[in-house]
């Protein structure tokens, strides 16, 4: 919904582009560095926990942003958020695995994409749901619509979410104490240097126009401890050594991070331009980013009905990279029909991608460590978020005009190509899945 909301926001505080896609980026941020973290916490503690105690985080941060009196609690709001949110996807993803162990067999694909559906549906009525309210009641309400929407999910989990298995069951190993791997599973100071190694690299991409260079040195050191410390550790916040060994599973990082940087940067950057470049109305750009939310859902489930994973995304691939063409032509007398396909350009692989690499993480992932593995897929999309805003700050600078559009378009449609290459040559693609 924040897409949406951006340069209404921007004129409310008087700040540019460049200032409010810190609202991208501290929410990504969060998550980024939440999402293993919780996915762990799902694997260890239980599934149902993580996800209720997520969601009061998310009703509190609702809160925070409605009744935010500067810009920086607006931050506080979007931080507050990212890691409320980030139970979502690896609690579904943990309580699939459970469901998987107790009857005996993996989990379906078309399971699979309900859960892609789900999640490509709330981010696929963002942008109109977003740019109504904007309209309605103002960009206050994007804030104010997470309240009642935590309120429903946390009645809902209560009646329908499965009681979380025992301990020895979710770690599984039903004969391991039960008070040892919760504590050794944690690694609070692996924890601590990734969300360090990541906030170093966030302000470093944030301003690309100005690299602050002298930040790349306690990048370094952050990455080496972490590495060493992982290295070292019985239970890793993030295996290395499994990652190393399983190259099928770190391929689909690249992949899906690669993917979602492409398509952040329409979601973000391409409604950014709708209203600032072309005058279109939040709500107008939320109507012309439908074909985008149509497609995508449409997609996840079409997607599933396939046998492999490859074509799915090869297909996606190839549409990125056409879209990412498409925007370098884009300008004040583009007609309204070219406008509608550039959103249906990177509608169609959101939704292909995004199932087919869920498909793959849950294929070649550890069966009882899928929480974490999860939780690192999201961090390879959110850090793609993370550059696409870094992408888009650079590219517009303090409003979004032509220049900046064909400029962003240009350097997507390089990242396109590459994705293209990562895809075709991967082998293990090649297995069904």
């Amino acid at each position: 919904m924040i897409s949406t909301a951006l340069v209404a926001i921007g004129h409310g505080f008087g700040i540019g582009a460049a200032q409010t896609a810190w609202l991208i980026s501290v929410l990504y941020l969060a998550s980024a560095v939440a999402q293993p973290v919780l996915g762990r916490l799902a694997d260890v503690l239980g599934p149902r926990r993580v996800f209720l105690g997520g969601l009061v985080v998310v009703a509190a941060s609702g809160l925070v942003g409605t009744l935010a009196p500067t810009f920086a609690w607006l931050l506080v709001s979007r931080l507050l958020l990212g890691i409320g949110t980030s139970a979502a996807y690896p609690a579904a993803m943990s309580v699939l695995r459970d469901e998987s162990r107790r009857v005996g067999r993996s989990t379906p694909r078309p399971v699979l994409a309900r859960l892609s559906f789900a999640a490509l549906g709330s981010a696929a009525v963002g942008p109109t749901l977003g740019g109504l309210l904007v309209t309605a009641v103002g960009w206050r309400g994007i804030f104010a619509v997470n309240v009642p929407v935590a309120v429903i999910a946390f009645a809902s989990a209560l009646v329908w979410i499965p009681a979380d298995p025992r301990r020895g069951e979710r770690s599984g190993a039903p004969d391991a104490p039960a008070g040892d791997r919760p504590r050794a599973a944690l690694d609070p100071l692996g924890i601590g240097l990734f969300s360090g190694v990541l906030t170093v690299l966030v302000f470093f991409l944030l301003d690309l126009s100005h690299p602050m260079w002298w930040l790349l040195a306690p990048f370094a050191v952050l990455t080496a401890a972490l590495v060493l410390w992982q290295l070292r550790r019985a239970h890793p916040f993030i295996d290395l050594r499994m990652l190393a060994g399983n190259p099928a599973l770190a391929r689909t990082y690249l992949r899906h991070g690669v993917s979602y940087l492409l398509i952040y940067c329409v979601m973000y950057g391409y409604t950014q331009w709708l209203e600032e470049g072309r005058g279109f109305t939040s709500g107008h750009t939320g109507l012309l980013m439908l074909p985008m939310s149509v497609c995508a859902l449409a997609c996840s489930l079409l997607g599933a009905r396939t046998k492999g994973i490859r074509a799915p995304l090869i297909v996606g691939s190839v549409l990125l990279t056409v879209g990412a063409g498409v925007l370098t032509l884009l300008g004040g007398a583009t007609p309204l029909a070219l406008l509608l396909l550039v959103g249906a350009c990177f509608g169609i692989p959101q939704g292909l991608i995004g199932t087919s690499n869920q498909a793959a993480v849950q294929f070649h992932a550890p069966a009882g460590d899928i929480g974490a593995a999860a939780g690192l897929q999201r961090t390879a999309q959110y850090l793609g978020a993370i550059t696409a805003s870094s992408l888009i700050a650079l590219a517009y600078g303090q409003r979004a005009n032509d220049a900046g559009l064909h400029l962003m378009g240009m350097a997507s449609g390089v990242l396109g190509v590459l994705l293209i290459a990562l895809t075709v040559t991967d082998r293990a693609l090649r297995r069904r899945v």
